[in-house]
C-alpha cells in the first residue's frame, strides 16, 4: 500500500502520513485507530510510548 493509498483510505494527505512514519506528528487516538484497522492490526503493533521522554 503507498502512503497516498493510505492516506486516502483513512481522510489524511500522504504529509500526514510521512509526517507520522518519520515521529514528527502523534496521531490522535482515531486516527491511530483508523490506521490499525487499515492494516488490520492491533494499535499497540503501530505505535508505542517513549518513555525516555521527560514529562513536565
Amino acid at each position: 500500500m503507498t502512503q497516498q493509498e493510505l492516506a486516502d483510505r483513512v481522510g489524511v494527505t500522504r504529509q500526514t502520513i510521512l509526517s507520522i512514519e518519520r515521529g514528527r506528528y502523534n496521531p490522535s487516538v482515531g486516527l491511530a485507530l483508523e490506521l490499525a484497522e487499515a492494516f488490520d492490526v492491533p494499535v499497540e503493533a503501530l505505535f508505542r510510548i517513549d518513555r525516555g521522554e521527560a514529562h513536565d
